[in-house]
Parts: structure tokens; C-alpha cells; sequence
């Protein structure tokens, strides 16, 4: 755990000073690095995505999966439930290493890669007993990019005192029992904490979380503004608020901007995470229907502070009686004054709750990327139904509001290996095999890190595809969970 804005500063020092020889080739690679990288399937398991109609020339490679066997490390097996997700070139400049969070099984994997991007070998870096919590999104954060790192920001959910854990990517394995959870950053039950790059706001550490509740007390979107680059304990924490403090997420409508304000949370420092939901009434904060996932627009300058999430929706029961909440979510635009980040507008864009809109079949948006151009918006079933298709990504312009189906999650249920996928029996019910079940986890765009246009890594939650032997492997302890899931290449996806 990180205690003192002191200890921050020199985890930083030393990562720049020992760590990042190679972060430069992310941007810069030399031809040999360039031209080493194949995309190719190297995994056993296929593709269990299919391009949709206008994304034909989209290629998709089987990257990894956890039937894969790798000869530097035999005994590893790649967790279930892959979610939030980063890929970088590894210190001496030759391969890369990718972290995964594996949601349900509350473990970090490190892969391992050659240059060539053909797994080599892989490890864990948190279990379940340094886990901890249900580990959702992530976010790759490095010099280059955001001024500090390189960290991988991972979230922590499914508990009012879930934390956010930093983890330095190169770091020994050998603490992977052990939770390191950024006090600073607060208590959130977050789907991702996402800093803003260093152009958004020269000095300053900006970091946005998006908190995925759906009690009383609604999600939250969290900032946190430190004045010192990197400093990640010393800083103060924030509520998103409309300025006329309206808390009811559905009085916002498609087509209006909203004023908006970060409102401070006072000593959030010396609060538990029950004490600060308790702060949400009191701030005035918007009540989402489980906020999700996070992204800013990439491209520097203005771009950075034009931040988009997804709102996942509740069933209209409990907390959501009132029909104060999407039920079928929402995306939303963020836009933060040049000068001040705790000001700016506040828009929604996509609206599933209007079936016969532009979002029309929306099922759940969780996961976001936002490239210059596009964002990217991945579904998760929340299972109250009806679904009317298998997960979707979606691909939103920015410029025209446009709106296109880019890949649809494909079960196999018609394939030879359809059982191995679909797995029903008595403790498992029928409703696992249903349209909507499978989920994504991160979409990360790595073209810059591969040195190869419009390339993307996926996660993928194939929640069906279960068995006794990835219950038995992945990290140890890993808490029970019998599911499998995999990562592919997304090639040619426009940014």
C-alpha cells in the first residue's frame, strides 16, 4: 500500500530512473522491432468473436486462451473472466508483457511474449488472496502517456471498501498473496480509475473512477486532483454534481448539455467506504444505474479532457423502483473546462432506454475505448432480458454520432465443440446458455506498441465455458472459479 505522497514520489523515481529504457520504442520502435511482430493465431482455442456486416475485412486472431500450455511455464494456466487489460514492450526493448485482470478469479496474469507477439510464458501477479475483490477494468498508465508510471491501475469491486491496486508491470511476482491497493484513490466499489494524460492538465494528477453500485446511493463518477504529477495519496477526492443538483440520472435526455461540478468530499481521507456513501446525498451527487467503465478522447490537447463512460442500467425494482435510473444504460459525454477540471458539461450521446433510437437493442454498455475518431462500446448482459442478441461492440463516431455494429461474441453453439462452450447440468442453469449470457472485458488499442495500425486486443468472458481443470489451475488460491476465457487480435479496426 502506498501511505505518503512521499513513498509515491520515490516509487515514481525509480521507475523512471531504472524501469523505462524502452517506454520511448512504444512511440519510436526501430525497423528490426517494427517488422518482428506476426499477427497470428497462437492460441488452441478459436475465436469466439465474429465480425458483423460493414466489418468483414476485419481480421481476428486467437492470441490467448486458457487451454494453452507454455513451454517456459508448464504449470500456468491463464485465468478466467478476462477483463481489464494493458500490453507494453518490456524493459531491454525485445517482447512485450501483457496484464490481465481475471475478474472472478480476483488474480492479475502476466504474459509473457517474444517478439514476434507469440505467448512465451506467463505467471500471476496478484491471486485471489491478494486480489481480493472482483478485479474489473484497468488502465495502463505510463510516462509517455500520463507523465508517471509505468503502473497498471487495477479496480476492485463487488464491496463498499474495494480499493484500486497499483501494480508495477516488470515487478517480481513473489508478493502475489499480498493486496497493494492505493489508499489515496479512495474507497469504490470502481469499474476502472483512468488518469488523464499529461496534456489534460500540465502539473496535475488527474484520475477519474467510475463507481459500478447500484444501491441507494447509485454509482458515482470519482475524481481525484492531486497538484503533483504522479502523486497518488496527497491529493483530494470528488463527487460528480449537476449545478442545479438534480441527483436523478433520467432527468438528463439525449440532445441537452448540463452544467456540471466536482463537489469535495470532506476528509475522505479518514473515511471508511460505508462513511463516504454516506457523503452522496449531502454532495448532491448523480445517482447513476451502475456507472461503468471510463475513456478520454485520444489525440492530446483538448481531446484529453473530453471523457466518455458507460452507465450499465438496473432493473426497475429496489433502489430503481422510481425508474430514476437507465435500465438498459447509457453512454456519456464529459467534457472538462481547459482551465479547472472540477467544471464542465455533462451529455448523453446513446440512450438504450429509447428502443427506438439510436441505441435501439442496447444490452448494458460496460466496457469503453475512445480512440480519436470513435468510441468503442462493449455489452454485458445484465440478464434481466429480453436479449435479442448475443454481446455486441458498437462503434459510435465521434463527429457524426453514427452509430455501427462492429462484432457480435459467437457462442458455437451450432459448432462440433458447441458442449465444451455451452456448459449446462445440474449446477449450472439453463439460463447461462441464453443470448446475452457472454460479456467482454477490455478493448485496448496496442497499435502503437505493436508498430501496426488499427490493432486491438480483446477480452473475452465466454461465461459458459467451464470446467473442474480451470478451477483446479489459474492462480493459487483462485478463490473456486471454474470458468475459462481468452484474449484475441483485432486487426484493422479503424481509430
Amino acid at each position: 500500500m502506498l501511505k505518503t505522497t512521499t513513498s509515491t514520489r520515490l516509487l515514481i523515481a525509480l521507475a523512471l530512473s531504472t524501469g523505462l529504457a524502452a517506454c520511448s520504442d512504444e512511440t519510436t520502435p526501430n525497423v528490426a522491432q517494427t517488422t518482428a511482430v506476426k499477427l497470428d493465431n497462437y492460441s488452441a482455442t478459436p475465436v469466439l468473436a465474429k465480425a458483423q456486416s460493414g466489418f468483414e475485412s476485419l481480421k481476428l486472431y486467437s492470441l490467448v486462451g486458457s487451454d494453452d500450455q507454455f513451454a517456459a511455464t508448464p504449470d500456468f494456466m491463464f485465468g478466467g473472466s478476462a477483463d481489464g487489460a494493458g500490453l507494453l514492450r518490456n524493459p531491454d526493448g525485445k517482447g512485450f508483457t501483457m496484464l490481465v485482470n481475471n475478474e472472478d478469479n480476483r488474480a492479475i496474469s502476466r504474459v509473457r511474449f517474444d517478439e514476434t507477439l507469440r505467448p512465451v510464458g506467463g505467471e500471476y501477479m496478484l491471486n485471489s488472496d491478494g486480489g481480493r475483490w472482483r478485479l474489473c477494468s484497468a488502465t495502463l498508465v505510463t510516462p509517455e502517456e500520463h507523465g508517471f508510471g509505468p503502473y497498471f491501475l487495477s479496480a476492485g469491486e463487488s464491496a463498499v471498501d474495494a480499493q484500486t491496486h497499483l501494480i508495477q508491470p516488470f515487478a517480481d511476482n513473489n508478493t502475489q498473496n499480498t493486496p497493494k491497493p492505493v489508499k489515496g484513490l479512495g474507497y469504490w466499489s470502481a469499474e476502472n480509475a483512468v488518469p488523464l494524460p499529461k496534456t489534460a492538465y500540465a502539473g496535475k494528477t488527474v484520475i477519474l473512477t467510475g463507481e459500478d453500485a447500484s444501491d441507494a446511493s447509485g454509482g458515482q463518477v470519482a475524481l481525484y486532483v492531486s497538484n503533483t504529477v504522479g502523486d497518488l495519496d496527497g491529493g483530494q477526492q470528488y463527487m460528480l454534481r449537476r449545478k442545479d443538483l438534480n441527483q436523478r440520472e433520467k432527468d438528463m435526455v439525449v440532445g441537452q448539455k448540463y452544467e456540471v461540478e466536482f463537489a469535495a468530499i470532506p476528509n475522505y481521507q479518514s473515511l471508511t467506504g460505508a462513511q463516504m456513501q454516506t457523503q452522496v446525498d449531502p454532495l448532491k451527487a448523480i445517482k447513476f444505474g451502475r456507472v461503468e467503465d471510463l475513456d478520454y478522447r485520444k489525440g492530446g490537447g483538448v481531446n484529453g479532457r473530453e471523457v466518455y463512460f458507460n452507465v450499465t442500467g438496473q432493473a426497475i425494482s429496489g433502489a430503481n423502483a422510481d425508474q430514476s435510473r437507465t435500465m438498459w444504460g447509457r453512454v456519456y459525454r464529459l467534457v472538462l473546462s481547459e482551465q479547472n477540471p472540477l467544471v464542465g458539461t455533462l451529455e448523453v450521446v446513446l440512450d438504450g432506454d429509447d428502443r427506438n433510437g439510436k441505441a435501439g437493442a442496447f444490452q448494458n454498455p460496460d466496457n469503453i475505448c475512445v480512440t480519436n475518431r470513435y468510441v468503442y462500446v462493449q455489452e454485458d448482459s445484465n440478464g434481466y432480458g429480453p436479449e435479442t442478441h448475443d454481446a455486441y461492440v458498437y462503434q459510435y463516431d465521434i463527429a457524426t454520432g453514427g452509430l455501427k455494429t462492429v462484432l457480435e461474441l459467437d457462442h458455437r453453439r451450432t459448432a462440433p465443440d458447441k458442449d465444451k462452450y455451452n456448459v449446462t447440468g445440474a449446477s449450472y442453469t439453463p439460463a447461462l446458455s441464453d443470448k446475452g449470457d457472454w460479456e467482454y472485458g477490455a478493448l485496448v488499442d496496442v497499435s502503437d506498441v505493436v508498430n501496426i495500425p488499427d490493432t486491438f486486443i480483446l477480452c473475452i468472458q465466454p461465461h459458459t465455458w467451464r470446467a473442474q481443470k480451470y478451477k483446479d489451475g489459474g492462480a493459487k488460491p483462485n478463490n473456486g472459479n471454474d470458468q475459462a476465457s481468452q484474449v484475441i487480435i483485432v486487426s484493422g479496426l479503424p481509430r
